[in-house]
């Protein structure tokens, strides 16, 4: 399990592929839940948090919200 704090907009990549075939997610929603939506086909799940954590394997991009 990582300790790492998730966003909105991260993208991270999980443990096992999703039966599409893709293996990375963008966070959409966060809380006591994670809402996560596959980059590849669309579909959107809803996780707890403790269980979201043991499926992550890493965030491959972090979302910034750099105002300019």
């Amino acid at each position: 399990m990582i300790n790492e704090e998730f966003n909105l907009g991260d993208i991270v990549q999980t443990k096992k592929q999703h039966p599409c075939g893709c293996d990375r997610w963008e966070i959409v929603r966060t809380g006591v839940d994670i809402k996560i939506k596959c980059l590849q086909c669309g579909r959107i799940i809803l996780l707890p948090r403790l269980e979201f954590k043991k499926k992550v394997k890493k965030v491959v991009e972090k979302h910034n919200d750099n105002v300019n």
